[in-house]
């Protein structure tokens, strides 16, 4: 639990500021920082966010309002970021938040894949926050920020054909084929993935599905490890889109829990095809680990992505995570 003030103040801060920049690259601002408090690095997040801000664009104009009555033909338009981030606001100001995310959560989650699955993950560090801590305005609107981003960029595809799959989440995702067209961006790559192992099967018991998913972020996690080279931004996602699923579990009835697995499933794996490489590679950290040094040299390096996946590695907890952590920090580019 945050009790410095510093992640209302941060929130407050990137609050005028647009979900994306360029068009099409996702603002990780509201994620890391969120990160950073929860994992005890609150003293970081304003020089962290002086250096992101050369990254940041102003919040866009609104086009025409969200309402209950059209909200269908807005959904999936990305011209209507700042529509939707204004309807989300209305409605976690008006009505309990568990409300709005369980309302919503089903409409959304079949799009998953809209923004290279940012804005999932983005809800899933907001959802995060308001379960350890107070609803406070910053981190409703928050959350407002995150689904109304999710709703401007929800992007559903068609069922992948299912291909012969595995017992558990590792052997699953070592069943995934990469896709041979291994170019372009995440939306061309995505629509070149049209099969993927079937796992885990047909589960409908909420505790087990829960289970199962846990398994997936660990599974995903620790692959990085020995496949993060293919491309070590990207690969990122198979660990921590599922990890945001996995997150929001607790705030949502358990009915929902079974078809969030899914999904988390079929992102992780999509994920996997379109950027895993052919081959793995041996890879051992230069000498013993802790959870501390790991994020210490995470927050030094600074990059959005590896703060994300040192966070998501240490909610894993085992050493095979910190391993993928380190090769994390190693493998990318660093903030500055």
């Amino acid at each position: 639990m945050d009790t410095t003030g510093i992640l209302d103040e941060a929130l407050q801060r990137l609050h005028g500021s647009g979900p994306e920049r360029l068009g099409r690259l996702s603002n990780h601002a509201p994620m890391a920082v969120e990160a950073l408090v929860s994992r005890g690095r609150a003293h970081s997040v304003h020089r962290w966010l002086d250096l992101y801000a050369p990254k940041l664009e102003e919040r866009p104009c609104g086009v025409e309002p969200v309402t209950d009555a059209n909200w269908r033909s807005a959904l999936g338009d990305p011209r209507r970021a700042a529509d939707w981030i204004t309807y989300f606001g209305r409605e976690v100001a008006e009505r309990p938040w568990r409300l709005v995310l369980a309302e919503w959560w089903p409409r959304l989650l079949p799009g998953v894949y809209g923004g290279s699955t940012h804005p999932a993950i983005r809800v899933g560090h907001a959802v995060r926050t308001l379960l350890t801590g107070e609803s406070t305005e910053p981190r409703l609107a928050e959350l407002a920020h995150g689904l109304g981003y999710w709703a401007a960029r929800h992007h559903p595809v068609a069922e992948p054909a299912p291909l012969p799959g595995a017992d558990t989440a590792a052997a699953a995702l070592d069943a995934v084929t990469p896709i041979p067209e291994q170019e372009g961006a995440f939306a061309v790559r995505l629509g070149h993935v049209t099969g993927l192992p079937v796992w885990p099967g047909a589960i409908t018991d909420p505790g087990e599905a829960r289970h199962r998913l846990t398994e997936l972020v660990r599974a995903a996690t620790h692959r990085y490890a020995t496949h993060g080279h293919g491309e070590a931004t990207m690969l990122v996602h198979a660990a921590t889109a599922p990890n945001a699923v996995l997150r929001v579990l607790p705030a949502l009835p358990p009915a929902l829990w079974a078809p969030s697995l899914r999904a988390a499933w079929t992102a992780s794996a999509a994920v996997t095809a379109m950027y895993a490489p052919r081959h793995p590679v041996r890879y051992g950290p230069p000498g013993p680990l802790s959870p501390e040094a790991v994020l210490e040299r995470a927050v030094a390096h600074g990059d959005e992505h590896v703060i994300k996946f040192t966070d998501a590695a240490l909610d894993v907890g085992d050493e095979r995570a910190l391993v993928a952590a380190l090769r994390c920090v190693e493998l990318s580019e660093p903030l500055v």
